[in-house]
Parts: structure tokens; sequence; C-alpha cells
């Protein structure tokens, strides 16, 4: 189940319109559909935690391995980052479409290539003029 399959599920389930779940969480209804239907998902850790709160369930259903993935590095990268990211996300997942490797190979697969791709952007920082580093230390 998607991350917005899960959303839908439980606002509905609340009796909550998009409308009303947005004003309890303070976002957009049109954020709420487009997590529900476009296939996006919060930039921001505390709303996941705003969509537990108000849909009385834990964050860790909500957020799986891949929203969790996302959102960290679009924290420590910023939106080019978090493309990239979803790019080898999208590419690893075209991978598997043809359904050789079982379930528990895959998530492995996937918890690697995550690692690497952190890894080298960490690498790469060391190369990467200061005033282009996010908080602007050479952390």
């Amino acid at each position: 189940m998607t991350f917005g399959e899960k959303i839908k599920e439980l606002r509905t389930e609340k009796g909550l319109s998009q409308t009303q779940l947005g004003n309890l969480i303070g976002v957009s209804m049109r954020t709420i559909r487009g997590w529900e239907t476009e296939g996006r998902y919060p930039k921001q850790h505390d709303i996941y935690m705003k969509l537990a709160q108000a849909l009385e369930c834990e964050v860790s259903y909500l957020m799986g391995d891949q929203e969790a993935f996302l959102t960290d590095v679009t924290q420590q990268y910023g939106s080019r980052g978090a493309q990239q990211a979803q790019a080898i996300l999208d590419q690893t997942a075209a991978m598997f479409a043809g359904g050789e490797l079982s379930e528990e190979d895959q998530i492995a697969f996937l918890t690697e290539i995550q690692a690497l791709y952190l890894d080298s952007k960490q690498r790469a920082k060391k190369f990467t003029p200061k005033k282009y580093h996010r908080n602007g230390t050479d952390e």
C-alpha cells in the first residue's frame, strides 16, 4: 500500500475530508490531494508526526523506507538531492519489474543503494566549495 493510499484510507475511516485533514495538520487540501492521488509525500518529518496524530496511527505505518529516505535526503541536500534520489529509486524499481528477485532481496538491494547514495553525497561535500554547502560550513 502506498503512502497516499494509507492516508486516504485512514482519512475516510475517520470521516474527514481532505480539507478537514489539511486544517488539522496545517497544510492545504491541494497538498493532501497530491499525497493521495499524485504520489507525493511530505518533505518534512514533523508533517508525518502531525498526520500520525490526526489519523491516530503510528508514524512508522505512514513512513515507509522510501519516504524516510527521501525525507532525509531532502532535509540534507535539498530538492535537487531529492530529485536525484527519486530517480535512483525509480530506476531501481524498473530493474525489479521482471520479478526475478525475492522481495527480501529487493529490499536489501534498495537499502544498499540508498546507503551508497548518501555515502557518495557525503564524500562529494569535501570537493564542493563552502558557499554551496547547505549550512555554509565544512561539516
